[in-house]
């Protein structure tokens, strides 16, 4: 049985940023999760986009100039409106993520100010395709096979093998990301996370 206490320090001399990703039914919210019981503070990206989306004003504006009026509905974001726009044009999908990734960014900054941990965690899906994992002092990527990927968001979303496809076809080859990232975990159901996970920790 393994006892863990948090590492929570009242200073010190330099908070080491460390970026975790990981494609479609990689489980690397699950390794978050282990991050966490571990006593690590981690910031989820996507969470932290739909929040911003709706309160950060700057942003708001910047998607009400680049899509019109409709994209806020009530105050709110008009979600199934910017989905339709961006499903159909593949540009100006770049377009509303290069407003959307800095503002989530800055976010992070700030959430980052006021944690007390000598690490601190960034869970984002698009680390590596966004070109955002060059600002993080250590990236760890989580990986399973495609067929284990595949069976646990068809389960987990109800879709269909064909659409879970689509999905991960977006995204980055996980042999692409792991020539960028510093440390890999593979979530495979066969391994023990945790092991691995203290094992990084301590080389962080």
């Amino acid at each position: 049985m393994y006892s863990f206490a948090p590492r929570f320090f009242c200073t010190f001399v330099w908070m080491k940023s460390i970026g975790i990703t990981g494609g479609i039914g990689s489980g690397k919210s699950l390794v978050c999760k282990i991050i966490e019981k571990l006593g690590y503070p981690v910031f989820y990206a996507d969470e932290a986009a739909k929040k911003v989306m709706n309160e950060d004003q700057t942003l708001k504006s910047e998607l009400i100039h680049l899509l019109g009026e409709n994209a806020y509905l009530n105050n709110e974001l008009n979600r199934p409106f910017i989905a339709e726009q961006i499903f159909k044009n593949p540009q100006l999908k770049k377009e509303v993520s290069a407003l959307v990734h800095p503002a989530v960014y800055r976010a992070y900054e700030n959430w980052k100010k006021v944690q007390k941990s000598a690490l601190v965690f960034n869970e984002s899906a698009l680390l590596f395709e966004t070109g955002s994992y060059k600002s993080f002092d250590a990236t760890i990527l989580v990986t399973a096979n495609r067929e284990t990927r595949i069976q646990r968001v068809m389960k987990r979303d109800g879709l269909s093998r064909d659409a879970v496809l689509e999905r991960i076809s977006n995204q980055l080859e996980d042999d692409s990301k792991q020539k960028l990232c510093d440390f890999e975990i593979v979530n495979d159901e066969q391994k023990l996370l945790i092991p691995e996970m203290i094992k990084i920790l301590s080389l962080l």
